[in-house]
């Protein structure tokens, strides 16, 4: 982090990608250090997935597929949304301890910090990702994704997990607190439930279903659930990148400009 004054000159660029890599690995280092964030990491997508598999499985008609098929779009982005409260919070500790302004003592790139735990945050998702999918292989999930349609669900899941990444780090930026920060993501982590990831929005009340049809996180769901069991896709693919590209795109470099200026005043 700190470089070295001997040598020939190395480019800024290299320079601020190898601070980010020493960030990512701190952070990578906390998330394994931490039993909260294992457990958010791989408990609790399973035990998500083992609830509505077994518990609620044979109440509720999809119409269609089988349930377990049904359920596996919606927990894997109920696994993702919920990572957000850890990388808002981790954000937000960093800034109220005085790590940073520890680090802004030396010859670093700044934003290193937040790539650091967006970096973390998203490869915890695809580890969440790989462990609902697994273990949905176990208790009777079947996919019948060709390899492309795969290659697209996992496509869509990326941006998605990028955006919610850069949103929770957000969060972390402009919460004055920890507890601040833990309430902010509580947006994320609650509203995929207000979507098509646990039951079918064609029996919900009317108001309901207006909300469930038009809000950012049923597209990604029904996109995935698409490509991977073969409902129809319609415009869902579409309608989820033109929802997570541009959420993506704000979050990240809003959050960039808001953490500049929280460091100068």
């Amino acid at each position: 982090m700190t470089h070295a004054a001997a040598g020939p000159e190395r480019p800024s660029l290299a320079l601020a990608l190898e601070d980010c890599a020493v960030l990512v690995g701190r952070s990578l280092r906390h998330l394994t250090r931490s039993t909260d964030q294992m457990i958010q990491a791989v408990a609790l997508p399973v035990m998500l997935l083992l609830l509505f598999r077994y518990m609620f499985g044979a109440a509720i008609d999809t119409g269609g597929p089988a349930y377990v098929n049904y359920l596996i779009s919606g927990v894997l982005v109920l696994s993702v949304s919920f990572s957000a409260s850890a990388t808002a919070v981790g954000v937000a500790s960093d800034l109220q301890n005085g790590i940073v302004t520890r680090f802004r003592s030396m010859p670093m790139f700044g934003p290193a910090v937040l790539v650091g735990h967006v970096v973390s945050a998203t490869l915890r998702n695809i580890l969440s990702v790989g462990i609902v999918i697994g273990v949905g292989r176990l208790v009777g999930f079947k996919p019948d994704a060709t390899a492309g349609e795969w290659l697209a669900a996992l496509g869509i899941l990326l941006v998605f997990i990028l955006a919610v990444a850069w949103i929770g780090t957000l969060f972390g930026v402009v919460a004055g607190g920890v507890e601040a920060a833990s309430g902010y993501a509580l947006i994320l982590v609650f509203l995929p439930y207000a979507s098509s990831a646990l039951v079918p929005a064609d029996g919900m009340p009317t108001v309901l279903r207006v909300i469930v049809q038009n809000q950012p996180f049923t597209p990604v769901v029904d996109a995935v659930r698409a490509l991977l069991i073969g409902t129809p896709l319609d415009d869902s693919a579409w309608l989820a990148l033109a929802w997570w590209v541009p959420l993506l795109l704000l979050s990240a470099g809003l959050t960039m400009r808001l953490f500049r200026r929280r460091l100068t005043h």
